[in-house]
């Protein structure tokens, strides 16, 4: 895996599909934005298609666009999916983040 692979679980494949097929969207935008009790935060939502400069991950049928900003951020990292009995979430597996918050929605780097 080079600095810029980010990866997708299969876990985070799987939820993203049925996600997909029910809101009748393309893809999974991730992206990170200034904010958060961490200083950074990620955010999820949908996207119809792809951007000019957007990494595209494909898995299992799952589709993840990442804008090259977010890129920097999230590098090496991995993008899963737990369901567990505290909650389900989307989590990033972010090797580049020094400390995050209790919630896991926010870094700082």
């Amino acid at each position: 895996m080079s600095d810029t692979d980010v990866s997708l679980s299969a876990a985070a494949a799987k939820r993203i599909t049925a996600i997909m097929s029910t809101h009748k969207k393309t893809a999974l935008r991730v992206a990170v934005v200034g904010g958060g009790c961490s200083g950074f935060s990620y955010t999820f939502d949908f996207a119809d298609a792809p951007e000019k400069d957007d990494l595209v991950i494909k898995r299992d049928g799952a589709i993840v666009v990442i804008d090259n900003i977010s890129l920097d951020f999230l590098s090496g990292s991995e993008i899963d999916y737990s369901d567990e009995l505290i909650g389900a979430a989307f989590k990033i597996n972010n090797p580049n983040a020094k400390s995050g918050c209790g919630c896991g929605t926010s870094f700082s780097l």
